[in-house]
């Protein structure tokens, strides 16, 4: 909760999947999820917009809790991740992550800093 000018007023912080991503897209944090009725744990590198729906860019850390067999930057719609959530897990930027890449490029929102 934050106070605001008026002592006697709380705010709740933003909350939903587009924060939570932005949040662990700044501060490199995995985010685990449901997807295709599977367990997920992604590094969230980019935001973006595509058709006017919130999409990212992340790397699969763990699916269904193994590792993907190559590490490779997925395309995700936010509406298809159930159950978004943060974790205190912290990721390094990925070395296959290409801040051109034209799947994403020209709509970007939010990406990782090195």
């Amino acid at each position: 909760m934050y106070r605001s000018e008026d002592a006697n007023e709380t705010m709740t912080a933003p909350s939903g999947p587009a924060p939570t991503l932005f949040e662990a897209i700044v501060r490199k944090r995995c985010v685990a999820a449901t997807y295709n009725r599977g367990e997920v744990v992604l590094a969230p590198h980019a935001a973006f917009m595509r058709h006017g729906e919130l999409h990212i860019a992340a790397v699969t850390v763990t699916r269904d809790g193994n590792p993907p067999r190559e590490e490779k930057v997925g395309i995700f719609k936010v509406d298809g991740l159930g159950d978004l959530r943060a974790m205190d897990r912290d990721f390094a930027v990925s070395p296959v992550f290409d801040r051109g890449d034209e799947r994403f490029a020209g709509e970007i929102l939010l990406q990782v800093e090195d």
